[in-house]
C-alpha cells in the first residue's frame, strides 16, 4: 500500500479565515509594503500624486476604479505612472473573481519591469484590494490562502468582505487541484 507524502491542508472555512483576519494589530496606515515592491493603500495615498511620487510608484491598480472618491485614471497620473482600473463594489454580491487572473497578470507583468512600484488601492484598502493581492500571491507565488493572508497580515491588516473570501476559498480549492493533476 502507497501512502501519499504530500498532503494538502484543507482550505480554512469563511468563519475560520475571519477568525484568522480579526486576529493581530486592526489599525493601518494609508499605505503598507506587503511584497517587494507591491503596495497595499487607500483613496488618500491613491488621490495624492506628490505621496505617490515620493514612494516611487510607477503603477496603480485601483480596485474601485469609476466609484465615487476613487477617481484616478490614466489622466489623473499623467505619463509616468501606468494605471489598471477594476470597477468593483465592495459588497460581498460582487463576482470580484472575474479580476483575479487579469489583475494578477497585471502586478506581475508590471513587478518584472526594471524599478516598478505597484500601488493596488481601493476605498480603504482592506477588502477589495486586499483581494486582489492575496489573489495575486496564490497564482503567481503558490501561496495558499491562509498563508497569502498571514504574509500580508506581517504587514497591513486586512479584511475582504464575506463574498470575496468565499471567491478567493473558490480560487484556492481550484489551484489545489491544479497542481496535484501536474
Amino acid at each position: 500500500m502507497q501512502v501519499n507524502s504530500t498532503v494538502t491542508p484543507a482550505t480554512p472555512s469563511v468563519k475560520e479565515l475571519e477568525k484568522v483576519l480579526y486576529g493581530g494589530k486592526r489599525f493601518g496606515n494609508h499605505v503598507d509594503e506587503v511584497w517587494p515592491n507591491l503596495f497595499i493603500g487607500d483613496m488618500s495615498v491613491a488621490n495624492d500624486r506628490y505621496s505617490l511620487w515620493k514612494l516611487r510608484i510607477t503603477h496603480v491598480v485601483n480596485a474601485a476604479h469609476g466609484r465615487m472618491h476613487c477617481q484616478g485614471s490614466q489622466d489623473f497620473y499623467g505619463p509616468t505612472v501606468d494605471y489598471y482600473g477594476v470597477p468593483a463594489d465592495d459588497s460581498p454580491s460582487f463576482n470580484l473573481s472575474r479580476y483575479f487572473f487579469p489583475s494578477a497578470e497585471y502586478i506581475q507583468n508590471a513587478l518584472d519591469t526594471n524599478c516598478a512600484r505597484v500601488l493596488v488601492h481601493c476605498a480603504v484598502g482592506v477588502s477589495r484590494s486586499a483581494s486582489l493581492v492575496l489573489a495575486y500571491l496564490m497564482i503567481h507565488h503558490r501561496y495558499n490562502l491562509l498563508e497569502a493572508i498571514n504574509k500580508v497580515k506581517e504587514h497591513r491588516w486586512i479584511f475582504p468582505n464575506r463574498g470575496f473570501l468565499k471567491q478567493l476559498r473558490a480560487l484556492d480549492m481550484r489551484l489545489q487541484q491544479t497542481s496535484h493533476q501536474e
